[in-house]
């Protein structure tokens, strides 16, 4: 099984329609990784790529941009049966990020930032491109608006992830993003910090979205995976801590999640969440 989201937050009516049929595009090409006998990682990465291509979202192409105009991607994948890890952020432009934290997992070090980060990308075979390749007219004017007329930056497009449950029962969870729209150079978010907006393990995985602060104060993810360790029903104990980022770090925002033999979850405190699954027996989307 795989489960995607598109990102939590308030998408504007006329945008639902292409946020949720992108999460069912990004699940059927995870889907058909898994069919093909690809890892849960593999495929969790198969269906972020899909999304980093998607401008409708706040990952690669139509991401976010920091209060200069520039692009700083954050990103991390988990593989639940090795808890190997790899995150990267401030990382500049790059299509597919998801792709380099996967290219990470081997090696010692679980989390590269800024320009070094990007040294390492492109020691290992990527390449950046063109900042203009990823920036649409749409994000350019959200931009303008958020930066010169002081809107509000809770970008509606979303950071995208991915949980996914292979043949072989074994987990990994991805997230990538493009942050907050008008963020302080060098913000980092929750989205490439493991235990906070990215865990997967023997019991769960997890990618979250929303208000990255919060959910760095809380150890969102895993004080889930604590909770499912401890006997809490899976619906519970995700309901319990986005609550908890609530009520305790004034934060709003979503998750998605999977457990080894449970059916998947996403589960939300902001307006609209799109999200999509999929597995051997059907598919599901909603928003």
């Amino acid at each position: 099984m795989i489960l995607v989201h598109g990102g939590a937050g308030d998408v504007p009516t006329a945008s639902r329609d292409a946020h949720e049929a992108g999460c069912l595009e990004a699940v059927r090409a995870g889907g058909a990784a898994l069919a093909e006998g690809c890892s849960a990682v593999e495929a969790a990465c198969t269906a972020i790529e899909v999304l980093e291509d998607l401008p409708q979202y706040n990952a690669g192409k139509g991401c976010a941009l920091n209060v200069d105009g520039r692009i700083s991607l954050d990103v991390a994948i988990m593989d639940g049966v090795t808890m190997e890890a790899g995150g990267l952020a401030c990382l500049g432009a790059f299509e597919h990020p998801i792709r380099i934290a996967q290219k990470l997992l081997s090696e010692k070090e679980v989390l590269l930032v800024g320009s070094p980060a990007e040294e390492w990308a492109r020691h290992h075979g990527f390449s950046m491109v063109p900042e203009a390749r990823l920036i649409t007219d749409a994000v350019r004017k959200i931009w303008r608006e958020v930066v010169e007329n002081g809107g509000s930056g809770n970008f509606a497009g979303g950071t995208v992830g991915a949980v996914c449950r292979d043949a072989e029962g074994n987990m990994a969870a991805g997230t990538s993003t493009g942050g907050t729209m008008g963020k302080p150079a060098g913000r980092v978010g929750d989205s490439p910090l493991v235990g906070a907006g990215t865990y997967a393990d023997e019991t769960c995985a997890i990618s979250a979205t929303g208000e990255g602060e919060s959910f760095i104060r809380a150890c969102f993810a895993g004080q889930v995976a604590e909770a499912l360790r401890d006997g809490m029903d899976p619906h519970g104990a995700l309901y319990s801590q986005l609550e908890r980022v609530r009520e305790r770090y004034q934060g709003v925002g979503g998750a998605i999640l999977l457990t080894p033999g449970g059916p998947p979850i996403a589960l939300r405190t902001t307006e609209t969440m799109s999200w999509a699954w999929w597995s051997p027996e059907g598919e599901g989307s909603g928003i």
